[in-house]
């Protein structure tokens, strides 16, 4: 669909675990990010060859939250840059600074 529409780049979700977009010319500066939440999944999302994952929840207290500590684990497990994602408000956000994310995401943030 990306291809069709023209754009700059696609999102693959975590519960994406195809590589049927392997099969597809992109153009030249195409980016495809995807989003993780354990090992597990930041593998199969360095097998898509995606550019950057963004990996979840690194605040919100739900079934996937990592917490600090766990975020910055798993971030070394990968080469690819990590965008924390989950949680993050007015009151956290400094503590980005504290893990080796390049960047958050997020939509509690800027309500």
């Amino acid at each position: 669909m990306s291809i069709n529409l023209d754009l700059d780049g696609a999102y693959l979700p975590s519960f994406n675990q195809t590589f049927s977009h392997l099969n597809y010319n992109f153009k030249k500066n195409f980016v495809l990010i995807g989003s993780a939440h354990n090992l597990r999944e930041i593998r199969i999302k360095e097998r898509q060859k995606v550019k950057e994952i963004f990996l979840s929840s690194l605040f919100k207290n739900n079934g996937n939250f990592l917490g600090l500590n766990k975020f910055n684990l798993l971030s070394n497990y990968s080469k690819k840059d990590v965008i924390a994602l989950g949680g993050i408000s007015k009151d956290n956000i400094k503590l980005i600074n504290l893990t080796k994310s390049i960047g958050f995401a997020g939509i509690s943030y800027f309500k």
